[in-house]
């Protein structure tokens, strides 16, 4: 009789884990900008527990931030969620470029693709592929599982950090915002081929603003969409 070797495990299993633990790297800036942005959920009088729920539902860092951030700033719960829906309308072309990976799977592994989808674990896992490496569907999951646990783990601790405090401002918390979005800026740049939707994006907000009497909430909106377009046209994922 054969010996079943127990110590094997199905190439599913395998890329879970290699996803997880080469993702640790890039969790461990995550974690930095997402404690940057519990600060700001606490200013926006959010506890501990909401940063957590909100983190887990939406995980997606720079939309967090521009939402919270409006409604910091006195906007309405609809425009809030518009200007981040509009700043991350680049995750539809990284869903995009996923459709091979989704293809003839489950709807629940469809889903928890799209959720788990980020800058980060889709840009690994094509430096893997380049390198070689037997990286697919599973090496995202298991990425994007290693983002989700720093990323709400941080938040909250941020969040729950800052309500401790009784002046948060005495200690600079109030630039969380501007500190936790230039954090998020620099991991998201990806080389020159970004500059000119990042160019055209910043052109819209500042010419909308300047020009019109429109709301900053919509020049946010508007410029998330311009820059969105341009590097759909542009074919940069």
């Amino acid at each position: 009789m054969a010996i079943q070797n127990i110590s094997a495990r199905p190439p599913a299993f395998s890329q879970l884990t290699s996803g997880l633990r080469d993702i640790l790297p890039l969790a461990a800036g995550v974690a930095v900008y997402g404690l940057a942005f519990g600060l700001l959920a606490a200013q926006a009088s959010m506890d501990g527990l909401q940063t957590g729920v909100m983190g887990t539902i939406v995980f997606a860092g720079s939309s967090q931030i521009i939402a919270v951030e409006r409604l910091a700033a006195g906007t309405g719960a609809g425009a809030a969620i518009l200007a981040g829906l509009a700043l991350n309308l680049r995750l539809l072309l990284i869903t995009a470029s996923l459709r091979d990976e989704y293809s003839g799977r489950p709807w629940w592994q469809v889903l928890l693709g799209v959720h788990l989808a980020t800058d980060e674990n889709w840009a690994l896992m094509h430096a893997m592929r380049a390198r070689g490496h037997q990286a697919g569907y599973w090496y995202l999951i298991g990425g994007g599982i290693g983002l989700i646990a720093v990323w709400v783990l941080s938040t909250v601790a941020g969040a729950s950090f800052a309500s401790t405090v009784p002046e948060p401002k005495a200690l600079g918390m109030d630039f969380a915002f501007t500190a936790a979005f230039i954090a998020i800026l620099r991991s998201l740049w990806s080389g020159s081929t970004m500059l000119l939707p990042w160019a055209g994006s910043v052109a819209i907000v500042l010419l909308a603003g300047l020009l019109t009497p429109m709301d900053p909430t919509w020049t946010l909106i508007l410029g998330g969409l311009g820059g969105a377009v341009l590097a759909g046209v542009l074919n940069d994922d």
